[in-house]
């Protein structure tokens, strides 16, 4: 048994961040522990290698129950799986969201929640890499943070066209993404430096591990939560070791890992607790529940010239990464993004467009065979909602996933509206030179019906969960506006389970952003408890 001030379950976007705030004070003992492995793996840092990493042991690999919307259809959910978590999965993208997205959290959790309130906590992480005279030097971002920031370092020639026909379509051209309102379009802000994937266990974590008050475990999964009354005063591993924690455990797992060691604890909905053959600790029936993400369509089509993604692995263009950060193999693949509104009149955009120079299809598992060009149509706003519960009462059964995709007939009509944009910005001349017909799954342009149908039948996820251990001011959310675990003491959560909803972005840049507002909050608790001397 290790005693340690504060214990971390789980080294991912949050659990990196948090690590290595809470052992800036020197006076407190920290462990960091990690189901997962060390991030060695060359492919993590090659950005346009990450596809590579799925089905790996770098990834969960998780997968859904049969969604009847789409056509019963069991979809796969890559989640990170080592040091950096989704960090050294994902597509590199970092984009905060709309003002909205965060005011809306206000509404539910409090002002500070509030994009006033958090806004800080993005800058704070951010060390923007890339030029900004467009606006006058004033950059939306930080610039001293441990996250590099920067545009895309060599993008490909099919991307201007991409740029060139949203800028032909009307919309906003934005010389900085991340702003209060992103409506608009933009080259891709992305994590690297010098051209190689830079993840929040580069950022944060590997600076602090030199700390002689951190330790990192790696390939130690916990089992479960350790109590003293109502109190959380550890975990336990699969091993058998016991880490015990003086002030708090706080839980860093993700949407899935977060609710489902609540869960395994005795945290959560009594009845479904019972029925998997756990005695119920506390009552807190939202555990798992408000499941929502991010659900994406590929508007595809064939390139009549070499000129995309499609075979960049040459060992020509290995060398050229390695020599000198450089290259197609520094792409994130997804090059620039545009923010649009289904329908006319919408306060804030819930479309968002993801241009990708190849055919980004099955999640890059099969590599293409031939050149294509893709568009991304991503509904950001879903009304659906689904649930993470437990299959049974072992960690090392994976819990059951139903994320309810388009349960709500209003997201199939909003994606729908999305693809026929899609559909637009590829029939502008821009792309004339680029695109020679659909590329299956996409059936090219097709009545109401049939589209669809195309849609159910090949839509899938963009890697977004969260909700699932919501924070809120009512008493029925399963954390407080400090991320304090209702029902019991000494227990936080910090990762993306706890948004009350979805952002309009991508989900790792708040979910660093919450990390680093969680910090301040844990240290703020621990002044309080602290007695005076």
């Amino acid at each position: 048994m290790r005693a340690y001030d504060y214990v971390v379950v789980g080294a991912g976007s949050a659990g990196c961040v948090l690590a290595a705030r809470l052992s800036e004070d020197p006076t407190v003992r920290v462990a960091l522990v990690e189901s997962g492995g060390r991030d060695r793996k060359a492919e993590i840092r090659i950005p346009a290698a990450f596809p590579k990493l799925f089905k790996t042991p770098y990834d969960w690999d998780f997968t859904t129950a049969g969604q009847p919307e789409l056509g019963d259809r069991e979809l796969y959910w890559p989640r990170g799986h080592g040091l950096g978590g989704c960090s050294s999965l994902n597509a590199m993208m970092w984009v905060r969201g709309h003002r909205d997205d965060y005011d809306a959290w206000g509404e539910a959790a409090g002002a500070e929640w509030s994009y006033d309130g958090i806004e800080p906590f993005f800058r704070r992480a951010e060390r923007w890499t890339g030029d900004t005279s467009a606006v006058g030097g004033r950059s939306v971002y930080g610039t001293a943070g441990p996250m590099f920031v920067a545009p895309p370092r060599d993008p490909n020639p099919t991307t201007a066209a991409f740029l060139a026909a949203c800028r032909g379509a009307g919309l906003t051209e934005l010389p900085e993404l991340n702003g209060p309102d992103p409506s608009g379009f933009s080259p891709t802000p992305v994590n690297q430096r010098a051209g190689r994937r830079w993840s929040t266990a580069d950022g944060y974590l590997k600076p602090a591990a030199r700390r002689r008050n951190l330790d990192v475990v790696t390939g130690a999964r916990v089992r479960r939560l350790t109590f003293d009354g109502t109190r959380a005063n550890g975990v336990v591993t699969e091993g058998g070791a016991v880490l015990r924690a003086r002030r708090e455990v706080i839980l860093s797992a993700g949407a899935i890992g977060s609710p489902h060691l609540l869960m395994l604890s005795g945290i959560g909905d009594p009845d479904h607790l019972r029925e998997a053959g756990i005695e119920p600790r506390a009552e807190s029936p939202d555990v798992g529940r408000h499941l929502q993400d991010h659900l994406s369509t590929a508007v595809a089509m064939r390139c009549p010239l070499p000129v995309t993604l499609t075979g960049a692995d040459t060992l020509a263009n290995v060398g050229r990464f390695l020599l000198s950060g450089r290259g197609p193999l520094t792409s994130n693949v997804g090059e620039a993004v545009a923010f649009v509104r289904s329908t006319p009149g919408l306060a804030a955009p819930d479309i968002e467009l993801i241009y990708a120079p190849v055919p980004f299809l099955e999640h890059g598992l099969t590599p293409p065979a031939e050149h294509g060009v893709t568009i991304g149509v991503v509904l950001l706003q879903p009304a659906s909602e689904g649930r993470v519960t437990l299959a049974d009462a072992r960690v090392a059964t994976a819990p059951r996933i139903d994320p309810g995709y388009l349960t709500d007939v209003s997201d199939l009509r909003r994606l729908m509206a999305g693809v026929r944009t899609a559909e637009a910005l590829f029939a502008d001349s821009a792309f004339a030179p680029y695109t020679a017909g659909p590329m299956a799954p996409y059936p090219g342009i097709v009545d109401d019906e049939a589209l669809a149908r195309s849609v159910r039948e090949s839509c899938e996820t963009l890697y977004h969960p969260v909700g699932t251990c919501r924070m809120g001011s009512d008493e029925g959310s399963v954390t407080d506006p400090g991320l304090r675990v209702r029902g019991v003491e000494g227990l936080r959560v910090v990762d993306a389970s706890v948004m009350p909803r979805i952002t309009r972005g991508h989900t790792q840049a708040p979910t660093v952003a919450i990390a680093e507002k969680a910090a301040e909050l844990v240290r703020e608790d621990a002044r309080v408890r602290r007695p005076a001397s």
